[in-house]
C-alpha cells in the first residue's frame, strides 16, 4: 500500500486537519461560507508543490460548462498530461481508437474510465514516477460539487469512482471532494468504506475567525492614515470588546467575515462619508450575508445603470473588464465605476479599467441575487439571460466584417440557451414583455433582427404546432421589419450573410409545419415585405452573392 495521506496544516484564515487514512476518496462538507473554498485552494497549493496534484477542478453553479458535467473528463486528463507527460500518447492513443470518446454518445464513467484511470494506471508504473511516489499518493481536488447542476453526472462520477477503487485498492491515487451537502451526494458515499467524511462545521472555527479580524485589522491600521490618526488619538482600534462583539456576530462563517471587514475599511466615496470606526457598529446590526449584501448594495442602488450592471456580472459566464461591461451596454465607463466604488466589498473591482475582470467576491451573493425571496427588489430574473443575448448580438454585430459574427453567435448562444432552457419562466409571454420594452442601446443592429434571430433559434425547440405557427409568424414580421430599417445597413447584411443563419433557414425550409390559410398568408406578406426591402436597401454585389432564401422558402412552402 502507498504512504497514507496525511495533511496537517493552519490555514489563513482556515485551520483544518486531517487525520492519517488508507481510503481512496476524502469527502469534506460545511456550510457556505465556511472556508471550503480556500481550504481545497490550500490542499492543492500544498500537492502541487510536491509534484503530487494531478489535477483540480472547480465547480461553479451558473458558469457554463464549470457548472456541467459535459468537460469534466476532458479537463481532468488535460491536467494528466500536463503533470505526468508519460500519459500524454496513451491520452492521443485513445482518442485515436474511439474518435467520439468525447462526444455525448459516450458515457462519463467510460469517459474517465479510458482518458483518466486507465492512463494514471499505465503512466505511474514508469522508473521516473518512484521517487515521486515515495512522497505519497497523486491527489485529485474538487471543489463546488453541489455547483454542479448535472446531478446524474455527480452520481455517475461518484458510483464509478467508488467502484473503480474498490477494484484497485492499491492505486496511488486520492480524491478530495470538498462540496455542501446535498442528497445526491450524501446518498452515494456516506457510508461507503472507501470514504472519509469530515464535517468542517465540527470544527470551531471562533479562534480563526478571531485570528483573522486581528491580523486584517492590523494591515488596515498600517495602511490607512484615518485609522492611524484614531489609534494616536484613542488607542488601540478596535478595542478587544469590538473584536470580541464581531467575531461571536459573525457565528464562524469566513465569508461573513471577509465581506464585514471589507465593508468596514473600505474607502469612503461621494454616497458614503462614513470612517471605518463609525462603519463598525453599524455592522453589528446586520443579520447575516443576506443584510450586508442589501444593505451594500442599497449604496448603489440609486444610481443609473445599476440593475443591468449587477446583473451583468452575476450571469455573465466570461468575466469582462469595466471598459468590456461599458461597451457590452453601451454606456460610459465611468458610469460602471461609480457603481462599482460602493460595492468593493462584495465585488472583487481591478485596479484599472482596461486589465483585470470584475467578479463576485463569493459565490453566496449570486445565490442571493437569484433567490426573489432573500433578495427581494434585488433579485434578478432567469430572464435576464434574454438581456444578455441582445447585448451580445449587438455588440458584437458593430464591424461590418462577417468575421465579427463567430464571437456574437457563440456568446449570443450561450445566453440565449440558458433563458431558453431555465424553466423559471413563461417563454413567450418574457418575449412579449421584452419585446415592449427592450434596453436602450446605441449603435448595433436594429432591434427587429435580434427578435427575428430570437423567433428562429425558438423554432428548433419542442413547441406545439401551434406555436411554432407563432414562432414562424413573429419571425417573418421581424425579419420585414429589419430589412427595412434604413440603417445600418452594413451590420444587416452581414447578419443576413451569417452561414449558421442560413443553414437555419435551409432546415426550416426543409421541415416545414402544416400552418392554416391564414398563417400562410400572413408569411407570404411578412416575406414579400422582406424581399422587397432587401432589393430597395442592398447593395447588388450582397444581393447577388447571397441567396434570396425568404421568398424562396415562402413560395416553397406555400405552394406544397
Amino acid at each position: 500500500m502507498p504512504p497514507t495521506l496525511e495533511i496537517e496544516r493552519h490555514l489563513p484564515p482556515t485551520r483544518i486537519v486531517l487525520g492519517r487514512h488508507t481510503a481512496h476518496i476524502y469527502w469534506f462538507h460545511g456550510f457556505a461560507g465556511s472556508g471550503k473554498s480556500a481550504i481545497s485552494l490550500e490542499i492543492a497549493r500544498i500537492y502541487a508543490s510536491s509534484g503530487r496534484l494531478l489535477a483540480s477542478y472547480f465547480f461553479f453553479r451558473n458558469a457554463g460548462d464549470r457548472s456541467r458535467m459535459n468537460r469534466f473528463a476532458l479537463t481532468l486528463a488535460s491536467q494528466l498530461a500536463a503533470v505526468v507527460p508519460a500519459a500524454a500518447p496513451f491520452i492521443e492513443a485513445a482518442m485515436k481508437a474511439e474518435p467520439g470518446l468525447l462526444t455525448d454518445r459516450v458515457s462519463l464513467s467510460t469517459q474517465l474510465e479510458k482518458l483518466v484511470y486507465r492512463l494514471f494506471q499505465a503512466a505511474v508504473k514508469g522508473p521516473l514516477f518512484v521517487k515521486t511516489l515515495a512522497k505519497g499518493p497523486f491527489l485529485v481536488v474538487i471543489d463546488g460539487l453541489d455547483e454542479c447542476e448535472d446531478k446524474r453526472g455527480v452520481e455517475e462520477f461518484l458510483t464509478h469512482a467508488l467502484g473503480f477503487f474498490k477494484r484497485h485498492p492499491s492505486i496511488p491515487l486520492r480524491i478530495f471532494i470538498a462540496s455542501r451537502v446535498e442528497q445526491h451526494i450524501h446518498a452515494h458515499i456516506k457510508h461507503d468504506e472507501g470514504v472519509v467524511v469530515r464535517n468542517l462545521n465540527d470544527h470551531s472555527p471562533d479562534e480563526d475567525v478571531r485570528r483573522f479580524l486581528e491580523a486584517s485589522f492590523q494591515i488596515a491600521a498600517k495602511q490607512n492614515p484615518v485609522i492611524q490618526a484614531y489609534i494616536h488619538e484613542h488607542g488601540s482600534w478596535p478595542t478587544p470588546s469590538d473584536k470580541g462583539k464581531l467575531t461571536r456576530h459573525i457565528g464562524g462563517s469566513f465569508i461573513l467575515a471577509s465581506t464585514i471587514f471589507k465593508l468596514i475599511v473600505q474607502p469612503p466615496t461621494e454616497e458614503d462619508f462614513m470612517t471605518p470606526m463609525e462603519r463598525l457598529p453599524l455592522t453589528l446590526e446586520m443579520n447575516g450575508l443576506d443584510s450586508v449584501y442589501t444593505q451594500t448594495l442599497s449604496r448603489s442602488q440609486h444610481l443609473p445603470h445599476f440593475r443591468v450592471i449587477i446583473s451583468t456580472i452575476a450571469f455573465i459566464f466570461r468575466p469582462l473588464s469595466i471598459v468590456e461591461i461599458s461597451a457590452l451596454l453601451g454606456i460610459e465607463a465611468f458610469e460602471v465605476v461609480r457603481v462599482l466604488l460602493n460595492l468593493q466589498a462584495i465585488i472583487r473591482v481591478p485596479g484599472t479599467d482596461e486589465k483585470g475582470i470584475v467578479t463576485l467576491s463569493h459565490k453566496s451573493l449570486l445565490e442571493f441575487l437569484t433567490t426573489e425571496s432573500r433578495s427581494g427588489s434585488l433579485f434578478v430574473p432567469p430572464s435576464f439571460h434574454l438581456c444578455l443575448a441582445y447585448y451580445f448580438f449587438s455588440w458584437n454585430s458593430e464591424e461590418s466584417n462577417d468575421s465579427a459574427w463567430l464571437p456574437a453567435y457563440s456568446r449570443f448562444h450561450k445566453h440565449w440557451g440558458s433563458f431558453a432552457t431555465s424553466g423559471a419562466s413563461d417563454f413567450f409571454n418574457e418575449i412579449e414583455r421584452f419585446k415592449a420594452c427592450p434596453p436602450l442601446r446605441d449603435g448595433g443592429l436594429p432591434y427587429p433582427a435580434f427578435f427575428c434571430t430570437v423567433f428562429f433559434y425558438a423554432l428548433g425547440l419542442p413547441y406545439p404546432s401551434n406555436d411554432a405557427s407563432y414562432l414562424f409568424t413573429g419571425c417573418a414580421k421581424q425579419l420585414a421589419l429589419a430589412a427595412e430599417c434604413p440603417e445600418p445597413l452594413l451590420q444587416i447584411e452581414g447578419w443576413l450573410r451569417n452561414s449558421t443563419f442560413m443553414s437555419l433557414m435551409d432546415k426550416i425550409h426543409r421541415d416545414i409545419p402544416s400552418f392554416t390559410e391564414g398563417t400562410c398568408k400572413t408569411l407570404q406578406h411578412h416575406l414579400q415585405r422582406a424581399s422587397t426591402a432587401i432589393y430597395a436597401n442592398m447593395r447588388f454585389s450582397f444581393y447577388i452573392s447571397c441567396p434570396v432564401i425568404f421568398v424562396d422558402c415562402a413560395h416553397s412552402f406555400l405552394d406544397s
